[in-house]
């Protein structure tokens, strides 16, 4: 892509001045505070990963117990982002994201010095509360901070870059991190980088409060339904089959709720907005094809190819090395063309990736499987930062919380969900279960980029 040496000067020109007007923070430190915290909560997203096994070696528990690990957290921190996007607007961006940030660092200790595995559920749970808090916050504080269209794209894709760079880190993270020390240094290290965000947040330009009205109702049956669904599918059986029940009948209510609430936590008009509606269904089938297929080799190269948890994680690297680099690619590719492009082109590479992915077995070499997984890696990496500047462009600035929360809880949700049904398919034939899983995420992913030719393909406006 060719530049415009005097334009580009022009634009540094025009960023120093809205960067650092005279008495007023820079929106510099909003977003370095938003990068870090984006990053913090996805990291833990998936630096367990990786320590699974040894967790499990210490503290117990089968593979239910290990998907309860992960989903504790990915569960509390979906079904509550529905509201904390809204709390963020209310309580004002800034203040929520330093109150999220807080109690994050404090479970993420807890969760260090857990003694069993059921208080490490229920540490990680508090993490997952706290995470939703966290997210939707640093997306609005960006958003805030950069009321330029074209410059507020840069900032969104950096900060969908730093949170996709971690989650893709994550595991080469926690192999080292584990192998180094022990399981529980994956946790500690959200320490420091916690007391750095809140550090920075003393300088960062301050949110306005909005008014924003809680759903209750709406709040409490999707917490139950989401819940009720992920335990119909972990535990499965008789009790099973009562969640599944449970999950269908609070599903049925959260609906009406939202139908007919005069304030509710996800407003059903919103998805009438086409780029909103695809912009979600993406997202959550991303997160489903990522997450999900992280979790399942994460097992695959240390139960079946017999792999400690640094080779483990070292086996990631392929495929988390270029995907900082493709996020900062696909959030230029969407300021000049929009985003249906990177959006369309990201999701066929990462269905090839899958499908590549169909040929690993038992016995073939980790380096070639390690290699098979970077397409999926870098198709998911161009999809993420265009979907999430879609989302924002697509609202106004007062509703930036609760779409960054809607956008979010659905991503969340359905990667949740993805590592329970995708856990129960290996845990019943590991070799099937994984090529059924992979199968299930292409699909996914050949849908919704089917419906990603219908976002509009407009440029973006430079300044």
């Amino acid at each position: 892509m060719t530049t415009n040496p005097a334009l580009d000067e022009d634009e540094r020109t025009d960023d120093a001045h809205e960067l650092t007007p005279p008495g007023r923070p820079s929106p510099v430190l909003a977003l370095t505070a938003g990068l870090l915290g984006f990053t913090l909560v996805c990291l833990d997203a998936s630096v367990v990963n990786v320590a699974l096994p040894a967790i499990s070696s210490s503290l117990g528990g089968g593979m239910s117990g290990l998907q309860w690990v992960v989903d504790a957290y990915t569960l509390a921190f979906a079904a509550l982002m529905l509201s904390t996007g809204a709390f963020s607007d209310r309580a004002g961006a800034s203040r929520a994201y330093a109150l999220g940030t807080a109690v994050f660092t404090l479970a993420s200790a807890a969760c260090g010095l857990a003694p069993g595995l059921p208080s490490l559920i229920g540490a990680r749970v508090v993490q997952g509360v706290a995470a939703a808090v966290v997210l939707p916050a640093s997306l609005a504080l960006v958003r805030q901070a950069y009321p330029d269209p074209a410059r507020r794209a840069r900032a969104v894709a950096a900060w969908a870059a730093g949170g996709s760079a971690a989650v893709a880190l994550g595991p080469v993270a926690g192999g080292v991190l584990t192998s180094a020390w022990d399981w529980r240094a994956i946790f500690f290290v959200n320490l420091p980088v916690g007391a750095a965000i809140l550090l920075l947040l003393l300088r960062a330009p301050r949110s306005e409060r909005r008014p924003a009205p809680l759903d209750l109702p709406g709040q409490v049956t999707a917490v139950v339904a989401l819940t009720a669904l992920t335990f119909a599918v972990i535990e499965r059986g008789v009790t099973g089959a009562v969640a599944l029940a449970v999950a269908v009948v609070a599903g049925a209510v959260f609906f009406r709720v939202e139908a007919r609430g005069p304030h509710p936590v996800v407003p059903l008009g919103l998805f009438r907005d086409r780029t909103v509606a695809v912009a979600v269904a993406t997202g959550a089938a991303v997160s489903v094809a990522f997450y999900s297929v992280v979790f399942v080799f994460s097992l695959y190269f240390q139960q079946v190819r017999g792999l400690g948890p640094l080779a483990a994680g070292l086996a990631f690297l392929p495929m988390t090395g270029l995907i900082a680099v493709v996020n900062v690619v696909a959030g230029k590719l969407a300021g000049r063309f929009g985003p249906r492009l990177p959006m369309v082109v990201g999701q066929w590479v990462a269905v090839a990736g899958l499908l590549l992915l169909l040929s690993v077995g038992a016995d073939t070499p980790a380096p070639l499987v390690a290699v098979a997984l970077v397409p999926l890696a870098l198709g998911c990496a161009l999809t993420v930062p265009p979907l999430t500047a879609a989302m924002m462009d697509a609202v106004p600035a007062e509703r930036a919380g609760l779409a960054a929360g809607v956008l979010n809880a659905a991503r969340q949700v359905a990667g949740g969900l993805g590592i329970a049904v995708f856990g129960t398919l290996v845990a019943d034939g590991f070799a099937t279960g994984m090529r059924l899983s992979l199968a299930i995420a292409a699909v996914l992913l050949a849908v919704t980029g089917a419906f990603s030719f219908r976002l509009a393909g407009r440029p973006a406006t430079r300044p």
